[in-house]
């Protein structure tokens, strides 16, 4: 599905599955739910797709008919109101609840993911003393509690790449800037880097450094982004449009125009053929995972 005038579909998309995942926990089927909130099927259907707007009083009243907690009703609504946002930034900590991540919903729901980071290394890679100190950074004046907290949802993310049921197949492509810079002292950056490595033994894990000695190449212009492609159903169609997402200080930029992917694979393509391969990247990364222990 392509971008529509109101801006990314993203929102809608996140809102139909987390719906029908309610009403499936409640055990009602699509005509069920449809006669208890008066609607036709058809648009029971179209909700469950992302194909249309809701209104954050129709998606309290569905939250009603399911049994949904407070706290998810609260998130759905705010999430509503997003379907409707006119730009492609959506800095959804203004309208939900902190906990309710849109972004991790799209991950876990991805087949594959190709990455390019410059500058720290990605959320789904990193150790738990690098993760505490991107955190600390980010979030001024965080407390100790809510830090740790946060630290431990980062960590389990990442076990999707080791899970026993279709892992997404990752690609990775990191500046030679991600390891250079130091964040939380030599240990940490040891352990970090000393992670990398292992887990680019994954199978289905590839990790690529784009050396500064390849000079210019499309990452340097896009900065760091992410491309989500997503499973096909039995129809041979895909069950989500492909989603670009970049994360910025305050929100994140979702796109699923069908242009501005194949903008962002040309791009993630070309670094990708800048960078050294995996066995290269690897012995670099080790490298410099040297070098921090040393010091």
């Amino acid at each position: 599905m392509a971008e529509g005038p109101t801006g990314s579909t993203v929102p809608r998309r996140q809102l139909g599955r987390n719906l029908k995942e309610l009403r499936n926990r409640a055990r009602l089927t699509v005509r069920a739910a449809a006669t208890k909130l008066e609607w036709s099927e058809a648009k029971m259907w179209r909700i469950e797709t992302g194909q249309t707007p809701l209104r954050s009083l129709d998606v309290q009243g569905m939250c009603l008919v399911y049994g949904a907690p407070p706290d998810l009703t609260e998130a759905l609504m705010g999430l509503a109101k997003e379907t409707k946002a006119r730009g492609w930034w959506h800095a959804y900590g203004d309208l939900i609840p902190e906990g309710f991540d849109v972004y991790v919903g799209l991950e876990e729901a991805a087949e594959t993911l190709a990455l390019y980071e410059s500058d720290i290394i990605p959320g789904l890679l990193q150790t738990e003393g690098y993760a505490r100190e991107v955190i600390r950074t980010h979030i001024r004046g965080i407390d100790e509690a809510d830090l740790d907290g946060r630290v431990s949802l980062r960590i389990e993310r990442q076990s999707l790449l080791t899970r026993a049921t279709d892992p997404p197949v990752l690609r990775v492509a990191l500046s030679e800037a991600v390891l250079r810079r130091p964040v939380g002292g030599r240990d940490v950056m040891a352990q970090q880097l000393a992670h990398l490595v292992y887990v680019a033994e994954l199978p289905n894990v590839s990790i690529r450094v784009a050396p500064f000695a390849a000079g210019m190449h499309s990452g340097v212009v896009t900065g760091p982004f992410i491309v989500l492609r997503f499973p096909v159903n039995g129809d041979g169609v895909a069950t989500e449009p492909p989603t670009v997402y970049a994360d910025g200080y305050t929100g994140g930029l979702y796109l699923d125009k069908e242009r501005e992917v194949q903008q962002y694979d040309a791009a993630f393509n070309g670094i990708w053929a800048a960078s050294l391969d995996e066995q290269a990247s690897r012995r670099l990364i080790s490298e410099v995972a040297g070098s921090y222990e040393k010091g």
